[in-house]
């Protein structure tokens, strides 16, 4: 375990690094931690040097004095980190939330990282056009806001669930019990102030142009995952110059979780190519 102290505030980014060899940083989804990627961690330290972390908010690192997250300000995190191991061509993994700050990162670095694997990758949220000036006023953050007061991170996280299962009729989340209580406890660890400032960042946030990024970009998908959120994928690994996408069966939006050596098996195909290349 290691920390890296929050430039201008009280706090740490805490992380954790496995193995030896090239890079391969990971970005945990939404109220979740780093423990995310222990089927990726088992698989890959024994050929990369595995880095996980906690955002802001979550896990180890915790609540943080800002009062407003983006997936901008994560991302400058992230920048932090790579700048304070001298990381040099990373690898980036991001699943659901940090998808969409490998996205940002890769925008900002658009040939500074040797390749991205992107799970459960969402591009904006709500997954539907909404032009960001109807945004304030089609908000569901006062409605969550209410609930949070009235209820816990995880009743709240549990209603939009089946909300998105009546909308979808998909399972979503995961396909294995194991899996989505798992998850479930993670939320309910997440402080209600910290619950509602990430879910601002997700839905605040509007994707930027990808079309120039030049790093080799793995798009992978559950097969129950949100159709709009695979549209949403299909149309990130065409933007990208080297973008490719990849569906697998049996699996919801926490995909490295429910089919993992599926998942390993996809990741480290595309690393050997992309490496090779």
């Amino acid at each position: 375990m290691a920390t890296l102290p929050l430039e201008d505030e009280d706090g740490s980014l805490w992380y954790e690094t496995h193995g030896d060899g090239q890079p391969l940083v990971c970005i945990h989804g939404g109220w979740m931690n780093g423990e995310t990627w222990r089927p990726q961690i088992e698989r890959f330290a024994d050929e990369y040097e595995v880095i996980t972390l906690d955002v802001r908010g979550h896990g180890k690192t915790g609540a943080t004095p800002t009062d407003r997250y983006s997936i901008e300000l994560f991302a400058d995190d992230l920048e932090a980190l790579v700048a304070h191991l001298a990381l040099e061509e990373p690898i980036l993994c991001g699943l659901s939330l940090g998808s969409m700050v490998v996205q940002e990162y890769m925008s900002r670095h658009p040939d500074q990282t040797a390749g991205a694997v992107l799970g459960g990758a969402v591009r904006s949220m709500p997954p539907v056009d909404v032009p960001p000036a109807m945004k304030p006023f089609v908000s569901p953050l006062p409605a969550l806001t209410t609930s949070l007061t009235l209820s816990d991170p995880e009743t709240t996280f549990r209603s939009l669930l089946t909300s998105i299962r009546a909308t979808t009729g998909q399972r979503w989340l995961s396909v294995d019990p194991e899996v989505q209580s798992t998850a479930l406890e993670a939320v309910g660890e997440i402080d209600r102030q910290e619950f509602r400032k990430v879910f601002g960042a997700l839905y605040r946030y509007e994707p930027t142009d990808l079309s120039h990024v030049e790093t080799p970009t793995l798009v992978v998908h559950g097969d129950q995952e949100a159709p709009l959120v695979k549209q949403q994928g299909r149309r990130l690994a065409s933007e990208v110059a080297r973008g490719e996408r990849l569906e697998v069966a049996d699996s919801g939006h926490l995909v490295n979780l429910d089919r993992p050596e599926a998942f390993n098996t996809a990741t480290a195909t595309f690393l050997e190519q992309t490496i090779a290349a």
